[in-house]
């Protein structure tokens, strides 16, 4: 019943606007497959999550000789329209149901997504492309995108708690402080999705998983740990943690992340802060209180990324961090 309510609310057109309206996103997409036309052309694609068929006319753009659109939403009819008045029917062939229930009865090439969500893997998209991998391609075939990175970094927001928070100290001349702490659980009790810039971030960041998909196992997402040390470069309040991540178009290479002397070797769609915004942005977990850091003042802590029990597309978030000689827990 929950994936139903989640394949119906991508049958609604603004989603799936506001993805195509990402030109960093979409133009990416096009520049990776036209990257890769030698492995694309004459063979057969994958299109996992097909939603209105844009990567499946990308690819059929590119020479592919056949390309199954898969899509469990009702968008599904929309793409099949969309394809005929391409002209492309004869290329793409649209399926609409899930990947672990539609049957392809040959063997692909290549399977193209955009599985991403919010934090990376929020919506648990990455495991239905698994799935489309150990059911359909061959060995050595092509994921596009081949490795996807999620990072973690302490910020400064000072603009956005003064936004939501010290505004209830004087309102039109009032003193509605004692809103203050429901402000806070409403505006920093759940993850925030939203823009910020470089000059928030105050260290280095670090890396939270590396995900290989070519060989990335279902069970290996449905809980995702890591312990983290950074040092202040700044003195600042700390706010909270952002979180963002990258996917490299790449051709994997032993199963290994390869080491790119030449950055054209790969393309990479980045939502870091210091990037051009997407419609991903980052995902910001504030504290209800800000902490004040010295430059080089150590945050450290761990960090445990667990898939929802009750509902498989939901994420639960269980974060550990201490600084100066404080330590807590969201």
């Amino acid at each position: 019943d929950f994936d139903v309510a989640y394949f119906h609310s991508y049958a609604h057109l603004g989603i799936h606007e506001e993805m195509i309206k990402d030109r960093v996103r979409t133009e990416t997409y096009r520049n990776a497959i036209l990257h890769h036309q030698d492995r694309i052309a004459g063979k057969v694609v994958v299109d996992v999550g097909c939603g209105t068929g844009i990567l499946s006319i990308f690819c059929a753009q590119a020479g592919a000789k056949r390309v199954y659109a898969v899509d469990a939403s009702d968008i599904a009819v929309q793409a099949n329209e969309v394809i005929k008045a391409n002209n492309l029917s004869e290329t793409i062939i649209v399926l609409h149901g899930r990947v672990e229930d539609v049957e392809i009865d040959e063997k692909v090439d290549v399977i193209v997504s955009e599985w991403m969500g919010y934090m990376l893997l929020y919506e648990s998209m990455l495991g239905s492309v698994i799935t489309a991998r150990d059911r359909w391609l061959k060995p050595g075939g092509l994921m596009l995108p081949s490795f996807a990175t999620l990072y973690m970094a302490p910020v400064s927001r000072p603009d956005r708690y003064s936004e939501s928070i010290d505004f209830w100290r004087n309102v039109y001349g009032i003193d509605m402080s004692s809103m203050m702490p429901l402000a806070k659980q409403c505006a920093f009790e759940e993850p925030s999705v939203e823009t910020i810039s470089g000059e928030n971030v105050l260290t280095w960041p670090h890396v939270i998983k590396h995900v290989d998909c070519s060989t990335v196992t279902i069970h290996e997402l449905e809980s995702v740990s890591t312990k983290f040390k950074f040092e202040s470069m700044m003195r600042a309040p700390f706010h909270g943690f952002a979180f963002w991540f990258d996917v490299e178009f790449g051709v994997p290479i032993n199963s290994q992340r390869r080491k790119r002397s030449n950055p054209n070797e790969a393309l990479v769609l980045s939502t870091a802060p210091e990037d051009p915004p997407t419609h991903w942005q980052q995902t910001i977990i504030y504290f209800y209180d800000p902490i004040e850091v010295e430059q080089d003042q150590v945050i450290e802590g761990s960090l445990v990324l667990s898939q929802s029990k009750e509902h498989a597309r939901f994420m639960n978030i269980h974060l550990e961090y201490a600084s100066g000689g404080r330590c807590f827990v969201k």
